[in-house]
């Protein structure tokens, strides 16, 4: 028994060591920067793939040695190459931009490893001097194992010592807590900030190499390390690097021990460690909101700048945009009438029907992150629970669609109820973070759950059932079951998105837009912010289930991919790319993003760089989004002639619907 314990611990720390890898780069930057890398997990892939390509073309027994060192560097000058080019232009604006512009770095890196080195997996091998176990005090282990541990353990000392004992350190610190002070001093601190990045990118890519030459390469890796590098992070406290290194080693053993025998319960709740970990992550962000180092060694006084709505419509009077919205809901109605005709089936019965739902969702999230300020990044996990609520419903109670959808409401709704009710008491950053980890905590339970499917999920169902086919003529049906169920999803979200449009013109809208410009204001006039905020995240969700679940009936079943946390970033970029705040303008994002990745799909296989590259222009030039670019565009036409309409007014000063 005291060998396993042994061997397990020693497995603990060999995942921990790759984690603080990771773990320290991501901490580093936030702390000093302000900026949270969805793209770190990218680097770390980039990372094993440039050390597989350099081992492939140099010879002799050195080549890994190489690889361990000239990888690194080369992902740093990639690293600061992005900070200079796209993160610099976002310093002083909201740390919600640094998340979709990372977000949008994700797609544009991990097409590009597609594209290079292929979708297969890789393999890497290990140097022959680290290959095959050693004997250490009548104990046998993996020589590359206590490599990999040693490597985080020097790693994390040079760090500190860098941080803590140098000029480099000193300024860096300096500047975490007072940006301009250091200019004044006369140092570009623009430069320190470009190392900084740089250097947690070679961190990110030193441990993909160590992990890629013991588990293989694949271009999947990075995605697989990003979210417990957050956790781990979280639980540290954001900005902590002695966090980020005690959570690391800590999650690394705590997985390890609860998912491999003789101690693990992996056999009775199959990845039960991924969901401890979350667990853990919840529990401790309740108790101590800023983490278990909640004073960080460094920290930044800026809380971040507002979050830039679409504003009230810029150059389109009300009148007009009222006028564009009634023609393009009447399109839409006119659609199923051009099949065959002027397209085919799949045009509306597949794309507009996948946009319609898209729209749904997005309108669910920008009702609290638009106008409450409440960045949820775990808003795919009412949109999921509303599908499994749907489809559970179908096969197991109420053979009705119209019932099913009900209960997917409902169900997504408490749960909104609860996961308000303790994610609200944490802010900022923090909030975020705990909404992604109820998302995690529930898709780790949808693959392992019986009633779930598991892994494959649940399609044995109708999906069309209920509806009971069109009106006829005589014995001709004049609309087919597909076109029905789209004419159906098209009621249900412009009744929507005219419920909630109204709810943001009634007295609780304007509350709510009052929380998001100032929320110590709100609460000082007599509101009960936490109230406030709680009711319109069960709206927000329950409107997300409703979205879960067409798209559950839609595809004809539902899966664990429905909760899967990319499609939290991908709605998150529909909202930003259409303008929210608006409504009607994360609606427009949805159906352009839909509809863009459709035309770039059949052009190119790395159709999701390119969308990801036109994300990323959007962030750092329209960040009010699309509705905002008619007021964009003619600005510079009115300096030019020096007339034109009286000056738009600031976005955040009007109350938009």
């Amino acid at each position: 028994m005291a060998g396993a314990f042994v061997e397990q611990l020693l497995n603990g720390l060999t995942i921990g060591a790759v984690y603080v890898l990771l773990a320290a780069g991501l901490s580093i930057i936030f702390g000093v920067m302000d900026v949270i890398n969805f793209a770190h997990g990218e680097f770390f892939a980039l990372g094993a793939y440039l050390a597989v390509a350099i081992v492939a073309v140099t010879t002799g027994g050195g080549a890994f040695w190489v690889a361990l060192v000239v990888a690194p560097l080369l992902v740093a000058l990639l690293g600061a190459v992005v900070e200079r080019a796209t993160i610099r232009p976002l310093y002083g604006r909201n740390p919600l931009y640094h998340i979709l512009l990372t977000f949008g770095l994700v797609l544009i890196f991990k097409d590009a490893i597609a594209f290079v080195w292929g979708e297969n997996p890789k393999p890497f091998a290990q140097p022959p001097s680290l290959r095959g176990p050693v004997d250490l005090l009548g104990f046998s282990y993996s020589k590359y194992s206590f490599f990999v541990i040693a490597v985080g353990a020097v790693t994390a000392v040079g760090t500190w010592l860098l941080l803590n004992r140098t000029r480099f350190g000193l300024v860096v610190r300096a500047g975490a807590q007072d940006r301009e002070m250091v200019r004044h001093l006369g140092i570009d601190i623009d430069r320190y900030y470009t190392l900084v990045f740089a250097f947690g990118a070679f961190l990110a890519a030193l441990g993909g190499i160590v992990l890629g030459a013991k588990q293989g390469v694949s271009t999947g890796m990075g995605n697989s390390v990003i979210i417990p590098a957050f956790v781990i992070v979280v639980l540290g406290g954001l900005g902590s690097f002695r966090g980020a290194v005690l959570g690391g080693f800590s999650v690394g053993i705590i997985e390890t021990f609860f998912r491999s025998p003789p101690f693990g319960l992996d056999a009775v709740l199959p990845n039960i460690g991924g969901v401890v970990v979350f667990l853990l992550m919840i529990g401790v962000l309740l108790v101590r909101p800023q983490g278990l180092f909640g004073n960080p060694e460094w920290t930044s006084s800026d809380g971040g700048g507002e979050l830039l709505t679409g504003g009230g419509g810029g150059v389109l009077d009300d009148r007009t945009r009222f006028r564009l919205g009634a023609a393009v809901v009447g399109l839409l109605f006119l659609a199923p009438l051009g099949i065959g005709v002027l397209y085919t089936s799949y045009e509306v019965n597949s794309l507009l029907l996948t946009a319609l739902v898209w729209a749904l969702f997005a309108l669910s999230l920008d009702f609290v992150m638009g106008y409450a300020g409440l960045v949820s990044l775990g808003h795919v996990l009412f949109f999921g629970l509303g599908a499994y609520g749907t489809v559970l419903t179908v096969q197991h109670a109420i053979p009705s669609v119209f019932a099913a959808l009900g209960v997917g409401i409902v169900v997504a709704a408490l749960v909104a109820w609860g996961v308000g009710h303790l994610s609200i008491r944490v802010s900022g950053v923090y909030f975020s973070m705990i909404t992604l980890g109820f998302a995690e905590l529930f898709f780790q339970l949808a693959q392992q759950a019986e009633f779930t499917g598991g892994s494959d999920g649940l399609f044995d169902f109708d999906p069309v059932y209920g509806l009971m086919g069109g009106p006829e003529v005589g014995d001709v049906a004049l609309l087919g079951e597909i076109e029905l169920f789209y004419y159906f999803v098209l009621a249900l979200v412009v009744g929507s998105y005219l419920l909630a449009r109204r709810m943001m013109n009634a007295p609780f809208g304007s509350v709510l837009q009052g929380i998001r410009e100032s929320e110590e204001r709100a609460s000082f006039v007599g509101y009960d912010v936490t109230a406030y905020k709680r009711r319109a995240f069960v709206v927000s969700g329950a409107m997300a289930g409703l979205a879960g679940g067409l798209s559950a009936i839609h595809t004809g079943g539902v899966a664990p991919s429905f909760l899967a946390w990319i499609k939290s970033g991908e709605v998150i970029v529909m909202t930003i790319l259409g303008g929210m705040g608006t409504l009607y303008g994360p609606m427009l994002g949805a159906g352009v993003y839909v509809g863009l990745g459709e035309v770039l799909s059949s052009f190119t296989e790395q159709w999701q760089g390119i969308l990801g590259l036109v994300f990323v222009v959007f962030v750092i030039f329209v960040p009010r989004g699309l509705v905002s670019l008619p007021a964009t565009l003619a600005r510079p036409a009115e300096r030019k002639t020096g007339g034109g309409p009286e000056p738009v007014a600031d976005p955040e000063s009007e109350v938009s619907d």
